[in-house]
């Protein structure tokens, strides 16, 4: 498995795009929020013309209102993968920057209870009624351990160690284990890390390109459903703040162009914690295929990494 991965707005698609076409393969769409089939826009989707020719996976495969999680995936990718291997030459792609998303694929993650709708529906409740700060005091007393290191305003993590708290009823903490699970496959595990200026320009032309390719009317349709966990995203957030009257269109333009400056520079800090990925300065897809051909003169199939 070839993992293209890097931060937003890098070339990841176009790169991932070039190569299965070179090797005749599909590709494993590792992006949480391009899989919502509704905001195609606001996510860079692939487009029609890097759609035309290559199978994508997890793209656009998932309403609005559908829950879904990175252990979820890794469950998916994993059933799928051998059939794609075999249809691609014992090859396959997987495209995105969902650094969560790729991990659970690459390093497996700890097997955690499936959320049921009661616990899901009560936490979103206490969340939507008393606020973040009451679920926290929750998490706080089943789990001072991860409440003493979670991001206090990453709501989305809070509640969900919050929920797995009340579907286990143990602590979050004790089913962290952290392993790496061994994997039946070789992975190659390539980023694209561009200069910093060079990378910042290519967000802000990409959000200008959003703009007038439709973004607008894109969150207006979705506005409606502005509740949900799925729109909780950079762009659809200032959309709707410019709907609410707290920005102009241009300021909700230039907030969208830096929160999404300043989530690639999260991507960029997961990625240098891995030593396994090997980087990239751009789109061309030679040093992979070379990587890859070198891979396959060398090495012997064997099981994991």
């Amino acid at each position: 498995m070839i993992v293209i991965t890097g931060p937003t707005a890098s070339g990841k698609t176009g790169l991932a795009v070039k190569l299965a076409r070179s090797l005749g393969c599909d590709i494993i769409g590792a992006d949480s929020r391009q899989m919502y089939r509704d905001i195609p826009i606001v996510t860079a989707a692939p487009t029609p013309e890097e759609l035309q020719g290559v199978t994508h996976h997890f793209i656009g495969n998932l309403s609005l209102t559908d829950y879904y999680s990175a252990a979820r995936y890794e469950d998916d990718t994993l059933s799928m993968l051998p059939s794609l291997f075999e249809r691609g030459g014992g090859v396959a792609v997987m495209c995105g920057g969902s650094m969560m998303y790729v991990d659970a694929v690459v390093k497996g993650i700890d097997t955690l209870p499936t959320i049921s709708d009661e616990v899901r529906t009560r936490v979103l409740d206490l969340y939507n009624t008393q606020g973040l700060d009451t679920v926290m005091e929750q998490l706080r007393a089943l789990d001072p351990e991860y409440a003493a290191i979670v991001d206090p305003a990453n709501h989305r993590r809070v509640v969900h160690a919050l929920e797995i708290c009340l579907e286990a009823g143990c602590s979050y903490t004790s089913l962290r284990t952290g392993r790496v699970k061994t994997r039946p496959f070789n992975i190659l595990k390539f980023a694209i890390d561009l200069p910093r200026p060079d990378l910042f320009e290519r967000i802000n032309t990409r959000v200008e390109q959003m703009a007038a390719s439709g973004l607008v009317e894109e969150a207006s349709r979705v506005y409606p459903l502005k509740g949900l966990n799925s729109l909780n995203t950079v762009g659809i957030k200032e959309m709707f703040a410019y709907f609410e009257g707290e920005f102009t269109l241009r300021q909700a333009l230039d907030r969208m162009a830096k929160n999404t400056r300043v989530y690639a520079k999260k991507q960029l800090t997961w990625l240098k914690r891995d030593s396994d990925i090997i980087t990239l300065t751009s789109n061309d897809p030679e040093p992979v295929i070379n990587a890859l051909e070198s891979l396959r003169r060398n090495q012997a199939p064997r099981s994991g990494k």
